[in-house]
């Protein structure tokens, strides 16, 4: 790429490049392609509208010597030293102004002594303390945190005992937490370590990326950290029901010709999307197509407001919308009248006017999507000969999976277990998060080619079954790419087990210093801790009905950790459906609180699931196996130091 004068980067410029470069580059290859330049540029928090990365990308492959479109981390920062000594540098590193809602911190890398900087978006911090405010004003276990001030930076701090975050979970998702686990009174650091242990845990179990993050980085309250995952949590909680298997009415939104199984397999951002354009077609508006750009006049926000507007016994208007706002000029003052006519659904969330005017894509989604859960607005339709076997929700297996995926850091998030597979590129992702090696110069990555695109994730799937038989030694037979391709329930569910399987076991393997783990090795461990802690339990097998009772699951914890379990809150003896869910919940959640990072459900272990009760004992035998070997690491230090 040919360059002019070119203007010196500082250390902590080049960190925050690296750290971008890294997530964009997930397998670790060395190189992005040229058509993820874009989502890079968005990764380093520059902002760069699409039309000049295109011109980059087009000038990048031109001068590229190597001929091979593919970006080095040396060459993105030769890209990037070229735009700050140009023109555009002002616009470019929009993060560094204050003004522009991004607020600057200093910090220490992990990779540098000389430290590094962060960002978070003012407007977002401010948008979740007034969620957080609302939302929990009435919960008496956060009288002492709330009401939280969106003027300051006391939202960092309120996480620090965990609880606020506890009770965030339980909001989005409820009954993720058994709320007796929580520590709320005479809190220490140990106790509100606990707390952040149980809320991280559970925070995965639903599916929110938690990677590199810790309770010390939440107790230091690190602001990108904290905001973050607070997002995440509320995104999950706002997304939940824009589901068709939650809300049958939104069959309306299918287009004259379209087949169900397209509605299901889009998004919840994209049936908000396909939600605001239903009803602005019936409104007579043009439609929009994003977020940001298409809504900054408030003009579709006024029309989409008067449509989903509570009706009256004769489908007069509840609550009149106020329309003068479209003839006000100034883009901001017509955003603030929306705000107000929003405001009187009790909807006005998430987004100021400013946001509006901005373009704020994230926080305009969460508007939208507050105002649909409050307001859908729909009517079901007539089924016309439609499968309704395909509106069947997930199961608790299928939801699970897909909540250990997206808590790995997947991309892009998988929003439903077997359309989002059929092209083997989260599928890919997973083997190199399990140690299996994947060839990544085999790999076709997306987007996809217009023609040829399912030949391209056809062999996606080929390859990712190729290396399950080969090189992980899955049990396959039968199973071709094909069936991965054209979304087979059975087929994807079988190598998705497999998968998560081999990475709990994986654990375990490498705390024993290579030692086999299969089933019979777990239950012997179990056995052996609930003999040496003096319990009465056991197990046979995985499918042993006394699991139903959880008993052996709080009694292996209380060996593990004895002061994790009260034992008024645990039932034992004659015990009816209801005591066993309770002690399901207890032993999910304290087994969460000491460490133990599990995804199955409460439910799981009522009815004994096998594969769930496996995850459930391997996680607290691996979180046992590493306590034995940091309390190992340690007395090996102490003795070294005398």
């Amino acid at each position: 790429m040919p360059r002019g004068k070119v203007t010196q980067i500082s250390r902590e410029d080049l960190e925050d490049l690296k750290e971008a470069f890294d997530k964009i580059d997930i397998d670790n290859s060395g190189y992005v392609s040229d058509f993820e330049l874009q989502d890079l540029f968005r990764e380093a928090r520059y902002s760069l509208p699409g039309f000049k990365v295109r011109e980059i990308a087009e000038k990048f492959i031109s001068g590229d010597s190597n001929k091979d479109e593919k970006i080095s981390f040396d060459e993105f920062v030769a890209i990037f030293q070229e735009l700050k000594s140009n023109d555009i540098k002002e616009t470019f590193r929009k993060v560094i102004s204050k003004k522009d809602g991004l607020i600057c911190l200093p910090g220490t890398s992990g990779v540098s002594t000389e430290g590094t900087q962060h960002y978070y978006a003012d407007e977002e911090k401010v948008a979740f303390v007034n969620w957080i405010n609302k939302s929990l004003a009435k919960d008496p276990d956060c009288r002492h945190l709330l009401p939280i001030d969106p003027d300051n930076d006391t939202l960092f701090k309120s996480v620090k005992d965990g609880i606020l975050l506890c009770k965030m979970i339980n909001l989005s998702q409820p009954d993720t937490i058994d709320e007796r686990v929580i520590n709320m009174k005479k809190l220490t650091t140990f106790t509100t370590n606990d707390n952040l242990n149980l809320a991280l845990n559970s925070a995965a179990a639903i599916g929110c990326t938690v990677v590199n993050i810790d309770p010390t980085d939440l107790k230091a309250g690190k602001p990108h950290l904290v905001l973050g995952l607070l997002w995440q949590i509320i995104k999950i909680g706002l997304f939940a029901d824009i589901e068709i298997s939650r809300n049958e009415a939104l069959i309306c939104l299918l287009q004259p010709g379209e087949q169900l199984d397209h509605l299901l397999s889009m998004s919840p951002e994209e049936l908000l999307l396909r939600w605001v354009n239903y009803h602005l077609n019936n409104a007579g508006w043009q439609s929009i197509s994003n977020f940001s750009d298409d809504i900054k006049d408030s003009k579709a926000y006024f029309h989409l407001l008067s449509q989903i507007a509570p009706r009256g016994d004769r489908d007069e208007i509840g609550i009149p919308i106020d329309m003068s706002g479209l003839s006000e000029r100034d883009d901001e003052k017509r955003a603030e009248m929306m705000l107000k006519q929003a405001d009187r659904l009790d909807a006005r969330q998430f987004v100021t006017a400013h946001d509006v005017v901005s373009g704020n894509s994230m926080l305009n989604i969460a508007f939208v999507a507050n105002l649909y859960n409050l307001h859908p607005a729909l009517n079901k339709p007539a089924i016309n000969g439609l499968d309704l076997s395909l509106l069947e929700g997930e199961s608790r297996e299928e939801r699970t999976f897909r909540n250990w995926m997206n808590s790995l850091g997947v991309a892009p998030t998988v929003n439903h277990l077997y359309s989002d597979l059929v092209d083997g590129w989260v599928i890919l992702q997973l083997y190199q998060h399990t140690q299996i090696p994947v060839n990544w110069d085999k790999v076709n990555k997306p987007p996809y080619p217009s023609l040829g695109a399912n030949m391209k994730k056809l062999e996606n799937c080929s390859y990712a079954v190729d290396l399950g038989k080969t090189v992980a030694r899955f049990s396959l037979v039968g199973v071709g790419g094909v069936n991965i391709n054209e979304g087979s329930r059975v087929h994807t569910l079988g190598l998705i087990w497999q998968i998560m399987r081999r990475y709990t076991v994986k654990v375990l393997s490498d705390l024993g210093e290579g030692e086999k783990v299969d089933d019979q090795f777990i239950i012997n461990w179990v056995n052996a801790a609930l003999k040496e802690g003096d319990k009465d339990t056991f197990i046979t097998s995985f499918k042993d009905k006394s699991i139903s009772t959880s008993l052996p699951v709080i009694d292996l914890i209380a060996t593990i950790v004895p002061s994790a379990v009260k034992d008024e809150m645990v039932k034992r003896g004659d015990l009816s459906p209801e005591d066993k869910l309770n002690n399901a919940k207890y032993a999910i959640s304290v087994a969460r609180k000491i460490g133990a990072k599990v995804y199955a459900l409460p439910d799981d272990l009522v009815e004994v699931k096998p594969k769930m009760v496996m995850t459930v004992f391997a996680c607290l035998m691996g979180r046992s196996m590493r306590a034995e070997k940091n309390d190992k690491t340690e007395k090996k230090r102490s003795s070294r130091r005398f």
